[in-house]
């Protein structure tokens, strides 16, 4: 986090979890809801709720990271607009409040040694898919050293189906992204670059580069 800018988003992956905005209007976003499973730093949910001026969820299951983001990373308190709920998001997610009310869904949750995600699962990917709007879409940050990003990218396509699946290549740091639809789209190249103009003019985040780098998720042929 930047301490004068604490709603900017830094790192290339965080950004890249913002690319569902390519999907829909971006300046239609105040009518939007998002909701991350994971607070982190609360740079997501910060940025959702500031800059995007969405209704904005977080679940969290750790009171300290909650207690870390409200007294240093500035996040802040619950009102109309902001909620932090509490909770294993495995079991929270199962509400049916949730169901289909979701049109940013953002997926980061890691243990404190960031090994490997910890729900990544089939039954999990499809519980997301249920959370979303038609329009909705899921963003997942895949990382770590005991991680598998093919065996996550299949759990997820087989939740979603194939033609609703877009991945980032991994980034420097070794994040990759991967980005599921509700209901799979194909937007046309022009429709997608004026997008891309408008939310790198509104928020200074590189959706150029996204239009280049996201691309359809191809399953390989396991009898080949």
């Amino acid at each position: 986090m930047l301490i004068d800018a604490p709603t900017v988003l830094v790192h290339e992956y965080i950004q890249q979890m913002m690319a569902w905005l390519l999907f829909v209007d971006p300046a239609a976003t105040s009518r939007l809801q998002s909701l991350q499973l994971g607070l982190g730093a609360g740079s997501l949910t910060k940025f959702c709720y500031k800059e995007a001026r969405m209704k904005t969820a977080v679940i969290e299951l750790n009171p300290q990271v909650l207690v870390a983001c409200r007294g240093w990373f500035k996040l802040p308190n619950d009102n109309s607009r902001l909620r932090v709920v509490l909770a294993d998001a495995a079991t929270e997610i199962q509400n049916p409040e949730w169901w289909g009310s979701v049109d940013a869904l953002q997926v980061d949750l890691y243990d404190h040694e960031a090994a490997t995600p910890v729900l990544d699962s089939l039954d999990f990917y499809g519980d997301c898919r249920r959370l979303l709007t038609d329009e909705g879409s899921m963003t997942v940050n895949l990382f770590g050293r005991s991680s598998s990003f093919k065996r996550s990218a299949e759990k997820i396509a087989s939740a979603f189906g194939a033609d609703a699946v877009w991945v980032f290549k991994p980034t420097r740091a070794g994040n990759t992204v991967v980005l599921a639809q509700r209901i799979p789209s194909r937007p046309k190249r022009a429709v997608w670059r004026e997008r891309a103009e408008f939310i790198q003019s509104q928020w200074g985040l590189p959706a150029m580069q996204w239009t280049r780098g996201l691309k359809p998720f191809v399953v390989e042929n396991q009898n080949e």
